[in-house]
Formats: C-alpha cells, structure tokens, sequence
C-alpha cells in the first residue's frame, strides 16, 4: 500500500506545476512582444527595405558591410527574430523533455513554432514582394494584417505554453463563456484597423488635425486613409464588445478571473486614452511603438482572462 501511495505521489508530481519552465515561457512571451514593437518600429521608420530585396541575407550577404541607418534597423529586427527562434525551439525541446505525453504545454509549445515560421513567411513575403517602404498597395495591407493576425495567435499559444506548465495534464477544461470568448476577435479586429491606420500615418502623415481629418474624407482619399478614419469607430465598438467581456469576468466565482478582468479593464482605458494621445500628437513614431505595446498587453491579459474563466473538469 505505501509503495502504491508513493508511485501515485510520484505520478501526481510529474503533473504538477514547474515553475521554472513557466516562467522561462513567460519570458520568452516578453522578449517576443519586444521583437513584435521592434517590427513596427522599423515599418514606422520605413526601414524595411534596409536590407533591399533579399532574405534571409542582407543586401546579398551575411552581415551587412558599412550599412546606413534603415539597414541597421531591418538588419537588427532579423535578428531578434532569430534569437526568437532559439528561444522557441528550447521552449519547445525542454518542454517535452519536462512534460508527460499528452501535457498541453508540449502541444502549445509546438504549435508556437509553427506560427513563428508562419510569421517569418510572411515577413520574407513583405520583403521579396516589395511590401515595405513607401509601398501603399492592397496587397501590403492584406499582408500587414495577415501579419498581426500570425502576430497575437503566436503570442496567444506562448501564454497558453506559460499557463498550462502549471496545470495537471489530466485535468480538462470547458469553454468560458461565449461573451467573455467574444473580446478575443473583437481584440483583433481592433487590432488589425489598428496596424493600417498606423500604416496610413506612416505614409501619408498629417500636417496637423484638421487637416489630416479633412484628407481622411476627401472623395480621393487613398483607401488606407479611408480605413484610417474608421480605425476610431471600430475600436469604439471593438471596445464596447470587450467591456461586456470584462465585466462578464469580473463576476466569476474565480478570484484569477476577477484580477485578469480588472488589468484588462485598466489596460482598456489606458489603450482608448493612448489612441487619443496619439491622434492628437499626429502619430509620432514612440506613441505609435507605446500604443502597439498596450494593445499586445492587452491582447495578452485577455487570452489570461478567458483561461481562468474556462470551468475545470476533475
């Protein structure tokens, strides 16, 4: 009986948290947010033909010879994306040499790769397609919006990495609740009007206010300063489908859930007020960065909220 007792301790510990796998997973969750603002850093500064129409080299070679400003800030991203990468691949390795068969943070794990080498496909494609720049073409904003989609549901499988490394691999989940579940595609929505207004800002930014407003209106406007000018009215409505969210959190017998809906909310109010700022300063290149960093934030509480509200099956 007591070896029985020992050999079922034994199997319950190999399914309980790691805390060091957890919180390697969240800091690779970070550093990746920082390499997402670092590639809109170099869209704001028009940096991504840096390196000209190569990829993976940089202007044809390794390491870039006596390079000019544009070509260190592309040449700089490429290289975070390839520490990603590492660090993706040790998350990954370590977790299946952590976790049982079956343990949700291999599956997470694995599925972070394969967003990631989706992610630099579509980079690579920006890049070889000419989708940089000065380029204000249809086909740049459907890949820009293709990338910030790749963009949070990789982000999305890291927190679920994180967060799994602390559950047992037998216990299940249910789905939280539809409304909750909404905020998430109201999030990207948000998200996606998002990188093409601020696509719009880069290439065509305004002299002041009233007149970037009257631009935006003009019976020839470009398309992008079009979805410019409904960048505000969707994040409104986004907005209001994340509020009811967030409330419909905040009254979850969890104490986790109250606390991730009560950061979302915060988090919430300070994106509507930087979206504010950022109109009225014109979308400098640091404002567009900080407001792409709460929006990821955000982004990320939310996934945190609807896995605490998610009810758990014994």
């Amino acid at each position: 009986m007591p070896g029985a007792l020992a050999g079922r301790s034994a199997a319950q510990a190999q399914e309980t948290a790691h805390p060091w796998f957890g919180r390697v997973a969240w800091g690779v969750l970070a550093y990746n947010i920082l390499v997402v603002l670092w590639g809109a850093y170099v869209r704001a500064t028009g940096s991504g033909d840096g390196c000209g129409n190569n990829w993976p080299l940089c202007q044809g070679v390794v390491v870039p010879r006596a390079p000019q400003a544009q070509t260190i800030i592309e040449f700089t991203h490429r290289l975070t994306v390839f520490f990603s990468f590492v660090a993706l691949l040790g998350v990954c390795v370590w977790a299946f040499r952590l976790f049982p068969r079956g343990h949700r943070s291999r599956y997470f794990s694995v599925l972070s790769l394969v967003f990631f080498f989706v992610e630099a496909l579509l980079g690579a494609g920006l890049v070889l397609l000419r989708y940089v720049a000065h380029d204000a073409s249809a086909g740049r904003a459907v890949y820009l919006s293709a990338h910030l989609v790749n963009t949070q549901v990789l982000l999305a499988m890291l927190v679920f990495t994180a967060w799994f490394a602390g559950e047992p691999t037998r216990r299940t989940l249910k789905p939280a609740p539809r409304l909750i579940i909404a905020a998430l595609p109201a999030a990207l929505m948000v998200a996606v009007t998002g990188v093409l207004a601020a696509l719009g800002d880069t290439l065509f930014p305004a002299a002041s206010v009233a007149s970037g407003i009257r631009t935006d209106f003009a019976g020839s406007a470009d398309a992008l300063l079009r979805l410019r000018a409904m960048h505000p009215l969707v994040a409104v409505a986004g907005g209001v489908c994340i509020i009811a969210g967030i409330v419909a959190a905040r009254r979850q017998p969890k104490p986790a859930a109250v606390r991730a809906g009560t950061v979302a909310g915060a988090l919430l109010l300070l994106q509507m007020a930087a979206g504010v700022v950022n109109f009225l300063l014109l979308a400098p290149v640091w404002m567009q960065i900080l407001h792409l960093l709460i929006a990821d934030l955000l982004w990320v509480v939310l996934v945190l909220m609807v896995l605490e509200v998610a009810p758990a099956v014994p």
